[in-house]
């Protein structure tokens, strides 16, 4: 009998699997983001991944339309795969505003795709975790905005990182006066690269992709040789941009944010004004938001956003303006799996029953319905093997306890209590209700 073909088992370029070990990590993220957005009175939604074409070209920027994995699908229709979560909130507000009324406050948490080289810590298809504030203007949202930033960046286990702000009519008003506001969509792409390629490279790309001239282009860096404290940026700003009305209250709202985050509560060392920041995305207007970590800077932003407050016009007459960031979840994931931050399990249950007393199954399975029932997860081993193999599988998966009987220990009414962190044992009394076991398993977790 001829043998079947076999097909090489492999992944494609920019792709992942999710291996227990690091899916519950990031599950651990992502309900980390939702307990966060929900304590702001965000409410969830979901949108298809597919959208009309129409519907996300020219949304982002060049570079993402690029991007954009399209097709035709059986109808013929041209169709494209969401290549953020912010294009899609513009047509959902857009389609739904009227029965849901503003301000919207909606969180979405989901996969997006973009066909773009692979570098560490960014895939062709990962996971964005937003929140959006549809429906004002209002300088309040801005301000809520980066709080939620420094509380979810606080609950994820952070303590050291920086929360850079922006606003881009600053940049607008700066562009203005150096007579590039016509070209601002190649100078902002360009200056958005600052942090990777340095400033030299940045003006060659302002002179070829924006036609700037050498003076223009230094002009536009000045703000990247802006320093001192956030007083000083913000004093040095303003005076970059003095003359210019837009470029004033860009700087005014900016130094408004600022001056309302840090009375919220958020340590000034957290904070940083930051005039160079740009965000590559061409649908930002006002406020704009990047999140570095202190100990991997070079990893880039793990949480951005910013103000956009013309997105929806594509789609409605009504004003929509909104403002929100998103969690790069997978890089930062990445990020933490550098700095030793992720606990390396393949298993979401903390306790785990050895099976290794073939005529006692009953038993193990009141056993382990007890402690579930106390909201302690528990795995049963499946099969009766030797106890030694099975402790070795539980060290494996990364289990905190085992708990150990067999028939002398059910007749006798005790049960080992094994740390299988330490190696310490204990007996404790197996009652019918386990209420003793569980408080022994309890110390434990």
């Amino acid at each position: 009998m001829t043998e079947p073909t076999r097909i090489t088992p492999r992944t494609l370029k920019g792709f992942r699997d999710w291996p227990p070990e690091t899916m519950i990590p990031r599950e651990r993220l992502i309900e980390t983001a939702r307990r966060v957005y929900r304590s702001y009175g965000f409410s969830p939604i979901d949108t298809p991944a597919l959208e009309y074409l129409e519907i996300l070209s020219g949304k982002g920027s060049d570079e993402t339309d690029k991007q954009l994995y399209k097709f035709q699908d059986h109808g013929g229709r041209w169709v494209g795969m969401r290549f953020d979560l912010t294009v899609p909130l513009a047509r959902f507000a857009a389609q739904h505003v009227a029965r849901l009324g503003t301000p919207l406050k909606r969180y979405h948490i989901a996969t997006v795709w973009r066909g773009e080289n692979t570098q560490r810590g960014r895939f062709r298809e990962f996971m964005q975790c937003d929140f959006d504030t549809i429906g004002t203007i209002s300088t309040a949202a801005d301000v809520e905005t980066a709080l939620v930033i420094h509380d979810l960046m606080r609950e994820i286990g952070f303590a050291e990182f920086t929360i850079r702000l922006n606003n881009r009519m600053v940049l607008t008003g700066l562009l203005e006066r150096l007579s590039l506001a016509d070209r601002a969509v190649a100078v902002l792409r360009a200056l958005d690269k600052l942090g990777k390629i340095g400033p030299q490279a940045v003006a060659e790309e302002m002179v070829a992709t924006a036609g700037a001239t050498d003076e223009q282009a230094r002009g536009v860096l000045r703000l990247a040789e802006i320093s001192g404290d956030n007083d000083d940026v913000l004093r040095e700003l303003g005076k970059l941009v003095e003359g210019n009305e837009t470029g004033r209250n860009g700087a005014a709202r900016l130094r408004e944010v600022f001056k309302a985050v840090a009375a919220a509560g958020v340590p000034a060392e957290r904070l940083r004004i930051d005039p160079s920041i740009a965000r590559g995305l061409d649908y930002y207007t006002g406020t704009v938001y990047e999140t570095l970590l202190d100990a991997l800077p070079g990893i880039g932003s793990v949480c951005s956003g910013g103000r956009y407050d013309n997105l929806a016009a594509a789609f409605t007459s009504q004003e929509l303006p909104g403002v929100g960031a998103s969690l790069g979840l997978d890089r930062l994931l990445a990020a933490m799996e550098e700095l030793g931050m992720v606990e390396r399990v393949a298993t979401p249950a903390p306790v785990f029953i050895p099976f290794f007393d073939k005529d006692r199954l009953h038993d193990y399975l009141r056993l382990a319905a007890a402690l579930r029932a106390s909201g302690i997860g528990v795995e049963l081993y499946p099969d009766p093997k030797r106890l030694g193999q099975q402790l070795k599988y539980a060290d494996r998966r990364g289990f905190r306890v085992a708990l150990i009987a067999g028939g002398d220990e059910f007749a006798s009414g005790v049960c080992q209590v094994k740390d299988l962190a330490t190696g310490a044992r204990q007996d404790v009394p197996l009652t019918s209700d386990a209420a003793e076991l569980i408080i022994a398993v309890r110390k434990i977790l």
